[in-house]
């Protein structure tokens, strides 16, 4: 069997501005064979041109194409819900384009939906409109549940904190579409052509990327390349189909990851 790929970015094959030795490989290798493949990011704070471009400093050459966000999952999900309606959003650019790209409307005014993304600049003044809006009846969505990001200084709020707050608030739960929702797992095979049965998912998470891919029917797997050690997968009561140190052991082998030398 030739398998199709689905694979985060961060931690898989960049760390921040950095390569992760063997990416840029495994990449041309998948190019020169044919296979399909998409990378997932549940950052919605950019688009997939800016993500190609960030990728391309680091030296990797992705189209946007092949590039799916929480973000374009978040908008393929709210034209299927609401075509045509209006959100509040909490969010840059990667999350107010997918929006627009399909025809709603922003607005702070009686809105169908708040929308909560990714942004380094939550503000006070934000959040305590969302809360009032979704305590009048708007209804509550958020691209990820990612409780922290990294930087450079330590760890930030991100998506899934800033939901918790609304929520706790408001007492109404958000609907997240990122990973680990299946949702967007099939999006992202309906846009390769591929079918579970003969994907995997690569990625350096138990709680998004493994999980995501095991609900959706994909095979997984698990680099240590990221925030993942070599005990993490013993910790939860499902595991990854395989665990390899980085997305260098692939190199050679995507055609069938599971062969033996």
């Amino acid at each position: 069997m030739v398998w199709n790929y689905l694979m985060d970015m961060d931690g898989v094959l960049v760390h921040e501005e950095h390569i992760i030795p063997g990416a840029d490989q495994f990449l041309a290798e998948l190019r020169d064979q044919d296979i399909p493949f998409m990378l997932l990011t549940n950052n919605s704070i950019y688009t997939p041109r800016d993500l190609r471009a960030r990728l391309l400093r680091t030296g990797l050459d992705v189209p946007e194409s092949s590039i799916w966000t929480s973000a374009l999952a978040t908008a393929k999900f709210l034209d299927t819900q609401r075509p045509g309606g209006a959100a509040y959003v909490i969010g840059e650019a990667g999350l107010t384009t997918a929006l627009h790209s399909i025809g709603y409307v922003l607005t702070d005014t009686d809105p169908d939906y708040v929308v909560l993304g990714e942004t380094r600049t939550y503000s006070f003044e934000a959040i305590t409109k969302a809360i009032r809006l979704v305590d009048g009846g708007a209804r509550f969505i958020a691209t990820n549940p990612d409780e922290s990001g990294p930087s450079r200084e330590g760890l930030l709020p991100a998506t899934g904190s800033v939901a918790a707050l609304i929520a706790r608030a408001t007492g109404r739960e958000p609907y997240f579409v990122g990973k680990p929702n299946p949702l967007m797992m099939r999006s992202a095979l309906r846009a390769i052509g591929a079918h579970s049965e003969s994907t995997l998912m690569i990625g350096d998470r138990m709680d998004t990327d493994v999980r995501s891919g095991l609900e959706a029917g994909l095979q997984t797997i698990l680099v240590l390349s990221g925030i993942s050690g070599a005990d993490t997968a013993e910790r939860f009561p499902y595991r990854p189909t395989l665990v390899i140190d980085s997305i260098a052991d692939l190199v050679g082998r995507g055609a069938d990851p599971f062969k033996r030398d």
